[in-house]
């Protein structure tokens, strides 16, 4: 069985990353989520990636604020995708998290998204589209969402358009 792999650093990050989830579900895509720290459980980290992978996680997706040294972890441990979400809070406010992420040595790529309830979104449609490269059907289901999220637009547009 193929399925995402959400990790969050910190139980605080839940109610951002939720939004991850939900948009994998809208997507009948399979997930586990979790909650381990690249600081604080780094044993556990390091376990629970190579076990995923063992069960069939394709792509990571790693939401950690402050330092946010979590999807630079998890880019360690896998040649596997990783998406990191940087996560706001801290006396930054989320540019640290923000220039943790997308700053990662060379051959441990991690792609980073927006910071917070963009971001965790972001993540899980680009871990579709990872998965949809495979997937035909997956892929057809990003393309009928691509239309419905054109014809809101062209809609909200309806609804004050003052054309010459």
């Amino acid at each position: 069985m193929n399925f995402v792999s959400i990790i969050m650093g910190s139980k605080s990050d839940y109610e951002i990353m939720k939004n991850c989830a939900e948009t994998l579900e809208q997507f009948n895509v399979q997930y586990e989520m979790i909650i381990s720290s690249a600081h604080r459980s780094p044993e556990r980290t390091k376990t629970y990636v190579k076990e995923a992978e063992e069960k069939g996680a394709i792509v990571f997706i790693a939401a950690a604020g402050m330092a946010a040294h979590l999807a630079g972890a998890l880019a360690s441990a896998t040649t596997k995708p990783v998406i990191g979400v940087p996560m706001k809070g801290g006396a930054m406010d989320g540019m640290d998290a923000m220039l943790s992420t997308v700053q990662m040595p060379s051959g441990m790529p991690v792609a980073t998204v927006a910071l917070g309830k963009a971001g965790a979104i972001n993540a899980a449609y680009l871990a579709i589209q990872i998965l949809a490269i495979t997937d035909k059907e997956l892929a057809i289901k990003l393309k009928e969402d691509r239309i419905v999220k054109s014809k809101a637009v062209e809609v909200d547009s309806k609804t004050i358009e003052v054309l010459i």
